[in-house]
């Protein structure tokens, strides 16, 4: 009876933890930080396979006189570190349009991402990223951008 008892705890503790280190299938919610200028991000998370995901992200930024809205999506890779605690390498690509005093126009980008992560017990990651932007466009993007940001999301 002794050796099941231990062997549950084993394997219980196993499950606990195994747990703890899964990425979850779906999560939703905000990405709000800095790239020239204060913006916010509507983000979904989708799980692609145990330690891969895509990131699409929708959002605003409002910067040195110039509006912009851009689409990005990004493949990331996901490893545990300890606990509920994760960190992210991905790469990918979007498309957005600006708005500023010298003319309308859209441009394109290729990004990269790498952040931290924590996943609590209940429904919710709380993350810290950093996204080198590249953009192609004559008259708003033709440079490197940092995007710093804060996530939350609710994971389903």
């Amino acid at each position: 009876m002794k050796k099941l008892l231990v062997l549950f705890t084993v394997f219980t503790l196993t499950a606990i933890g195994a747990n703890a280190q899964a990425i979850s299938n779906n999560a939703l919610g905000l990405r709000i930080g800095d790239n020239d200028g204060f913006g916010g991000e509507i983000s979904y998370q989708r799980l692609l396979s145990e330690n891969n995901r895509l990131e699409f992200d929708l959002g605003w930024r409002d910067s040195n006189n110039v509006d912009a809205f851009k689409l990005v999506g990004l493949y990331q890779w996901v490893m545990n570190i300890e606990g509920g605690f994760n960190w992210f390498v991905g790469a990918g690509a979007g498309l957005g349009s600006y708005d500023s005093p010298n003319g309308d126009g859209t441009f394109a980008l290729i990004a990269g991402d790498i952040g931290i992560e924590y996943n609590f017990d209940f429904p919710l990651i709380l993350s810290l990223d950093m996204r080198p932007e590249l953009g192609f466009n004559n008259s708003y993007s033709d440079d490197l951008d940092l995007d710093i940001a804060l996530g939350i999301r609710y994971q389903f």
